[in-house]
């Protein structure tokens, strides 16, 4: 994420590459690493497969984690998710 654009929430605490997967792999990535990120804290997903404009938002919606921004990338998005819990 070399851009240095980052929403409101600020910068991640934690970023998962994950461009060049397919979903579910982005959630399932997310999902494992969500404990290291602090409550109220933000995680970064990159993913560039088209399903996770739709699939990140609904999983946080699931989740009841906040979906923050999607940050338009050279290859892909970041999807920035603040854990709730």
């Amino acid at each position: 994420m070399s851009e240095g654009r980052w929403p409101a929430a600020g910068p991640p605490s934690v970023v998962v590459e994950a461009v060049g997967r397919k979903c579910p792999i982005p959630i399932i990535w997310v999902a494992q690493r969500l404990h290291e990120v602090p409550i109220g804290g933000v995680i970064a997903v990159t993913a560039d497969d088209p399903a996770a404009k739709a699939d990140i938002p609904a999983w946080c919606r699931m989740k009841m984690h906040e979906f923050v921004a999607e940050v338009p990338l050279a290859r892909g998005s970041a999807f920035h998710i603040r854990r709730m819990y």
